[in-house]
């Protein structure tokens, strides 16, 4: 039942959601949160343990809804006027992609979940709904601010949307969601900043505005051209450093990982049942699959070898790093691997777009999947949800994916005609709603491979160079005794402590989000990030509750769990409120077409 109402109910709502995000802007907000939601409704009647059952559920439906985000690459193939191959044969194409993105992600989810234990945004929101919706006593205590959160988020986000449907005596409301629009809003990022706190949020924002302040020079020495912004080639940089603090990550992870295969062999406590996995049946899944897709894309869709098999093997590196930015921003930086990937095939000789848009496709599809699947673990390793019965659900969604974001393209560019006009270099009339920007992004890479840019791979190893000079620093200082004693020694240290981690030495994986995003985007990434960091100060400086009142909390069970906090829990709300306005709008513009 639980599997039915999953895949043939809040899969396909979350799936009309993204695609319609995607066609509309160009990023969608990932289906966790709004499946979660409407999962717990079902399970409620089970009590606590249903958190569960809506775990899987979110998670099927959260597979399904990431698939059909990916309809963008079937746009981008119109606008170029390349050849579309037979339906069933991209039905095959992209779930082999699926599978193997799945595998690769699980292969990471004891690196980032369970040892480098990253917050995952959407992942601790989810987690936090499940509680709280399917847990009567949780619910009480926690449903003015979960609400709360989702009304504040929901209202806006609709009207952003639909801004110009407002018309008569009610333009005005129209021309101030236009207002909101123009300052960059989005509730979810906003609600991702409370969840993570000031410092991850700050750096992002002080990268976007060194970008702004670099532009005239970045323009000087032709990285950017006049009138473009600095995340053109900012988020090749973002990338660079991403990749350079994830090698000093994975060589510690390696060292660590000899030490203990050479160290006498003890006694080792065993795993939860609920976390256990087989790893070689992880890895025979991983290698079946890549052999798999390497086939249907060289026999049944006939593209060269050699780029395939570099797309396939580059999976293993973007998985990792799009994982640790979804890990820390819930940033999925989706159209930067793909561009990536065009630039580094391009290197090795490849002139036919039309081979760079579906070996980059992989690229694309496997760090959507990967990056859903360690976010999936996440609210998982959260709840002590079983990681075997999260995978085989998260397969059956892939499955039904790959058939809808075929399907829901062709539904789209049929009932909106004008999203099958080439808007690359050219103004389109009545595309103003339909910006795609993904879709622009992937159609500018593929064009450019009869202009090659030396450059890029230029400000890529700048940013590999940066993070990784960064990381390594930060992992000294972190090693210093007398830094970390100076750090709790009171409010100077402290203090001295957050600058040196926000704005001088930041974490190159949350500092990267000021190159993928607009400046105005990061200001509401910083605002909730600040502004949770000060409402949690302030809370510690209150009072605390005398010992009588804490354990008649504890006994009455009116207590909220230690990460069930106000800010996580309103941050939450907003990611949801956002996910469920999109989803609402999404519907009515299907719903209006067809009627």
């Amino acid at each position: 039942m639980l599997a039915a109402v999953a895949i043939f109910i809040l899969g396909p709502l979350g799936g009309v959601s993204a695609a319609f995000m995607n066609f509309s802007i160009g990023f969608f907000v990932g289906g966790q949160v709004l499946a979660g939601i409407l999962g717990s409704m079902v399970t409620l009647p089970y009590g606590p343990e249903g958190r569960h059952g809506a775990n899987y559920m979110q998670t099927m439906a959260a597979s399904v809804a990431g698939m059909c985000g990916m309809s963008a690459m079937i746009q981008a193939m119109t606008w170029m006027g390349l050849p579309e191959p037979e339906p069933w044969k991209l039905v095959l194409y992209f779930t082999c992609i699926g599978m193997f993105g799945v595998g690769v992600g699980m292969l990471y989810t004891p690196i980032l979940v369970d040892k480098m234990q990253l917050s995952f945004p959407s992942g601790y929101a989810v987690a936090n709904i499940l509680r709280a919706l399917t847990d009567p006593k949780l619910l009480k205590r926690s449903i003015a601010k979960l609400g709360g959160g989702m009304l504040a988020a929901f209202i806006p986000g609709v009207g952003m949307l639909k801004a110009g449907a407002f018309t008569g005596a009610w333009a005005g409301v129209g021309r101030g969601f236009s207002c909101l629009e123009g300052w960059g809003l989005s509730t979810s990022t906003f609600g991702a900043g409370m969840i993570v706190g000031a410092r991850l949020a700050i750096p992002g924002l002080a990268v976007g505005a060194l970008g702004w302040f670099l532009k005239p020079t970045l323009i000087e020495v032709g990285w950017l051209e006049p009138g473009q912004p600095f995340r053109k080639i900012g988020f090749i940089i973002a990338l660079g450093t991403i990749l350079g603090a994830a090698i000093v990550d994975v060589v510690l992870i390696m060292i660590q990982a000899v030490r203990v295969w050479r160290a006498p062999k003890q006694v080792v406590a065993k795993a939860d049942d609920w976390s256990r996995t087989s790893t070689v049946r992880l890895v025979l899944w991983v290698v079946f699959w890549a052999v798999a897709l390497i086939v249907v894309a060289t026999q049944v869709l006939h593209q060269p070898l050699l780029f395939v098999s570099v797309a396939v093997g580059l999976c293993f590196l973007f998985v990792l790093v799009n994982g640790i930015s979804v890990g820390i921003s819930d940033n999925n930086p989706l159209s930067s691997a793909f561009v990536l990937t065009v630039f580094i095939l391009a290197a090795l000789g490849l002139k036919d777009p039309g081979v760079g848009l579906m070996c980059a496709s992989v690229l694309l599809i496997a760090c959507s999947v990967g990056s859903d699947m360690q976010q999936d673990r996440s609210t998982g390793w959260r709840l002590g949800t079983n990681r075997i019965v999260q995978f085989r659900y998260q397969v059956i969604g892939i499955l039904m994916g790959a058939v809808l974001t075929v399907v829901l393209a062709k539904v789209f560019m049929n009932a909106y005609p004008v999203l099958k006009v080439d808007q690359y270099g050219q103004v389109v009339e009545g595309a103003e709603k339909w910006q795609s920007a993904m879709t622009y992004k992937f159609v500018g890479a593929l064009r450019g491979l009869t202009n090659p840019k030396p450059f890029v791979m230029h400000a890529l190893m700048l940013g590999l160079g940066i993070g990784l000079v960064i990381e390594v620093v930060r992992k000294l200082i972190r090693r210093w005794k007398a830094y970390r004693d100076f750090v709790a020694s009171g409010k100077f240290g402290y203090s001295t402590g957050f600058v040196v981690d926000s704005l001088i030495l930041p974490s190159p994986y949350a500092s990267s989000f000021g190159g993928f995003v607009e400046l105005a985007t990061l200001y509401w990434w910083a605002g909730g990030g600040v502004l949770s960091s000060l409402y949690d100060t302030w809370q510690e400086k209150k009072a605390k509750p005398t010992n009588a009142r804490a354990t008649a909390a504890a006994e009455s069970g009116d207590e909220l769990p230690s990460d069930m906090s106000t800010m996580s829990l309103i941050g939450g709300g907003f990611i949801a409120g956002d996910s469920l306005a999109a989803l609402a709008v999404g519907l009515w513009g299907l719903i209006s077409t067809v009627l």
